[in-house]
């Protein structure tokens, strides 16, 4: 896929990048896919995904409650339950307003380890990485910013979302659905966003703008983009998903060059259906 050679024009020391099409079956590569990255933010989809597999298996249930008083587990997921960014204070109540939090996905981790008896670090691994084969992921920190990986095993993990398996059809359409529809909030590093929609920790597109996906992205497109410089989206129309992992915080250098490669890669897919 010739638009990955452009990250080799990056402003980055390193940088390593997977297109995942044909509904899981193809992969094209760029850089060294075994390196390992912190992924920051990216980090809550691989614990949200923890999150519904302890749905499926029936440890937990989505509306549950769990964090501030009124919200449940569905809140924390989405971003819905008044929690602020990064600690344990309220700000809103549930389902009010779209707050970022990472402090939110603190108490899943909290949540699912009362209810199992696992170390949530260990629950993730026990069921995402390990089932998936990702031998170089790992949850080192916090729930909502804490882990790392490399393409290779990200690349697992994108084809899982393409086509799952370690949680029901069901489960995924429920998770990259819009979650309490039509609220507002800021979108970090693009501003405020109306609506600030989100799945059960999947970011979804929609109509947002600016964003850090590409302008020919579909609004079902669902993902989420780290302060380490990485992302990772899924869009469902092209059936593919882009996995970029660098070496170089977030910043203003990052934002032309993710949607010029992502709007990009979505032209070669529609040129090869």
């Amino acid at each position: 896929m010739q638009t990955l050679d452009r990250i080799g024009q990056w402003p980055v020391d390193n940088a390593s990048a997977a297109v995942v099409y044909d509904g899981g079956r193809g992969v094209a590569q760029f850089g060294d896919q075994e390196q390992v990255y912190p992924l920051a933010s990216v980090t809550k989809l691989l614990c949200a995904y923890a999150v519904l597999v302890a749905v499926e298996e029936g440890a937990i249930d989505l509306d549950q409650p769990a964090g501030p008083p009124g919200a449940t587990v569905r809140h924390l997921l989405s971003h819905a339950s008044g929690l602020a960014f990064g600690e344990r204070t309220v700000q809103a109540e549930p389902g009010a307003k779209r707050i970022y939090s990472s402090a939110g996905f603190e108490v899943l981790a909290d949540v699912v380890e009362a209810e199992t008896g696992i170390a949530f670090p260990d629950y993730v691994a026990e069921g995402v990485f390990e089932p998936l084969g990702m031998r170089s992921s790992a949850l080192v920190g916090p729930a909502g910013h804490g882990a790392q990986s490399c393409v290779r095993d990200l690349t697992a993990f994108a084809a899982e979302l393409l086509r799952p398996t370690l949680v029901s059809p069901q489960t995924h359409a429920e998770a990259t659905t819009i979650q309490f529809p039509g609220l507002a909030g800021l979108l970090p590093g693009y501003g405020p966003q109306r609506p600030n929609d989100w799945g059960l920790g999947f970011e979804i597109r929609d109509g947002k703008h600016p964003h850090w996906t590409g302008a020919d992205n579909s609004p079902a497109t669902y993902g989420h983009f780290g302060q380490s410089g990485t992302f990772l989206w899924v869009d469902p129309q092209v059936e593919a998903a882009c996995v970029v992992l660098t070496d170089r915080v977030f910043g203003d250098w990052a934002k032309p060059l993710w949607s010029e490669v992502s709007d990009g890669v979505v032209a070669e897919l529609s040129a090869r259906a």
